[in-house]
């Protein structure tokens, strides 16, 4: 998938990367028809997906963060070949077969998308969040990701370069963000600790030691 700028998405390529099968696309539609009548609270799918992907989803790619936080080895690996690095940790799997990995620095932030769908890489992130799927966020993060991270509360500076990706049934982004000041002296476990869902997607930063979840 090529990279996007980030107010320039051309949609130029054909609109088939949905993986959804027939029943599952009922039952998204029956979802949000149920939502929009207010029969269900989306607010409670979001708590009951963050306790699915507390067990399992983030908690794995916390741990892919981490290492490479503290072995430049494996984070040159990471970046090279997502998919064999990430797989050495585990973490493999449906949704997860082909991973790239985009690191942050301080004059880039990288941002997650999926503009048609909800392509995302489960074995590290688990399943995505409602507003993941969302329609707004799927078009205004291509058109206006500097306004869409306002929103979640991350503010960078005027010349850090946004990068918009877009996911595919094909190919999964996954998020390596910055080592968080203070962490130094840390070990694995506890950078891991650190590392957020948002964070690995790009509409969020790590915590800080000592500043409990975000």
């Amino acid at each position: 998938m090529p990279e996007l700028p980030p107010d320039d998405h051309d949609h130029d390529h054909d609109h088939d990367h949905s993986t959804l099968g027939e029943m599952d696309r009922r039952v998204r539609a029956l979802e949000t028809v149920l939502a929009q009548k207010g029969y269900i609270d989306p607010a409670a799918l979001d708590e009951l997906i963050d306790s699915y992907q507390t067990r399992i989803g983030p908690r794995n790619g916390a741990r892919v963060v981490a290492r490479a936080w503290t072995d430049p080895a494996y984070r040159r690996w990471l970046l090279a070949d997502a998919t064999a690095a990430i797989a050495s940790l585990g973490y493999t799997g449906r949704q997860g077969e082909h991973m790239v990995v985009v690191e942050n620095t301080p004059r880039r932030h990288n941002m997650v998308v999926c503009t048609l769908c909800s392509c995302y890489p489960w074995p590290v992130l688990g399943l995505p969040p409602v507003w993941y799927k969302s329609a707004p966020y799927r078009s205004r993060a291509v058109r206006d990701p500097r306004g869409v991270l306002a929103e979640f509360g991350v503010a960078l500076p005027e010349d850090t370069e946004i990068r918009v990706w877009d996911s595919t049934a094909e190919v999964r982004y996954l998020v390596l963000p910055m080592r968080p000041a203070g962490s130094d002296g840390l070990d694995e476990m506890a950078l891991a600790e650190l590392v957020t869902r948002d964070s690995m997607i790009g509409t969020g930063q790590p915590t800080t030691p000592g500043a409990g979840s975000a």
